[in-house]
């Protein structure tokens, strides 16, 4: 199996807020190999609009291997930091914009560092979430953004699978966590044994706020992350329970126990929850944000939307838009 790691590159970024991702990410796909983890192969790429090199802080230039119209897939996008004021480099960067909205939309993964989270904002994926930032940037990007949710006392911030680091320290150990989360807890121990003088809990970085249950079974965090990547797929409880190596009765009773709730009900929760989150902040059709959260039918996904929310998908639409440009 492999993991498709993408670096957005532009002027002015800070090199180690890019490349100390890339480097924990090689590092963990030499130890998958060394123990013949079904995840065994890392694809890095690093990317610009047009796919020509950049101007980093440190004044040397930063080659990329893509532009944003070749043909390639992420399964995590890493944003870099940014040196000083952020804004002429996301005002110079807009292609990205809507670029990035494409990826959520997909459910692809992203993680943002310092000013970097800026663009995240720009594209409005973190309206209304948590979010994170260098703290000489805080007051500005509360003023640029304020329907941001800004956690001044965090270092790193999860909405979902958006994550915010407020600096390239909190990032590693945000990327760490990311390592966990795909090649499971021995190898992102070994990671942090590797790069880091002090071991902390990589299932819960340091000054972490999300509002996800934490547990001890970590078959079962496997298949919450899963679960969360694989939503537009259909998805069976007993597929999933033989994707990780149970009966339905094992996974079913295991499930209950670390996450309170039955895995039926978590994957019609996590769906839904995804699917509010395009009605929001997206203009995609019904039966294109159905086909995205796993409801292939429109009239289906309707119903079961109506049935978990009240409201229908267009009725739920209409609400919280008028709410939010009030």
């Amino acid at each position: 199996m492999t993991f498709n790691l993408t670096l957005l590159l532009c002027d002015n970024m800070l090199v180690s807020s890019s490349t100390l991702a890339a480097e924990l990410f090689n590092f963990a796909q030499a130890m998958a190999r060394a123990s013949k983890h079904p995840m065994r192969d890392v694809v890095i790429r690093r990317i610009t609009p047009d796919g020509l090199p950049v101007q980093t802080s440190a004044g040397f230039e930063l080659h990329s291997t893509h532009s944003l119209g070749d043909d390639f897939e992420s399964d995590l996008i890493h944003i870099p930091a940014l040196w000083r004021n952020p804004r002429p480099a996301v005002n110079k960067y807009r292609a990205y914009i809507p670029w990035l909205q494409a990826q959520h939309q997909k459910n692809i993964s992203m993680t943002a560092v310092g000013t970097g989270v800026c663009f995240l904002a720009e594209a409005g994926l973190l309206d209304n979430k948590p979010a994170t930032t260098h703290w000489h940037y805080f007051d500005q990007l509360q003023l640029h953004y304020p329907q941001i949710q800004l956690e001044r006392q965090h270092f790193t911030t999860q909405a979902g699978n958006i994550y915010c680091a407020a600096s390239v320290n909190a990032m590693a150990e945000l990327i760490v966590h990311q390592i966990e989360r795909i090649f499971g807890r021995v190898i992102a121990r070994q990671a942090q044994r590797n790069f880091f003088h002090e071991i902390r809990n990589i299932a819960e970085p340091a000054g972490v706020s999300n509002q996800t249950r934490k547990h001890a079974d970590e078959a079962v965090a496997q298949a919450q992350i899963w679960i969360q990547d694989n939503l537009s797929k259909p998805l069976s409880i007993g597929d999933i329970a033989t994707q990780f190596g149970m009966t339905q009765r094992t996974f079913h009773r295991r499930f209950k126990n670390a996450v309170g709730t039955r895995p039926s009900d978590y994957l019609t929760e996590v769906r839904m929850t995804f699917a509010c989150d395009l009605l929001k902040n997206t203009d995609l059709s019904i039966l294109e944000i159905g086909n995205y959260s796993g409801y292939p039918e429109a009239s289906w996904f309707s119903s079961r939307f109506k049935q978990w929310s009240g409201n229908s998908p267009k009725a739920y639409r209409d609400t919280v838009r008028a709410k939010l440009f009030h």
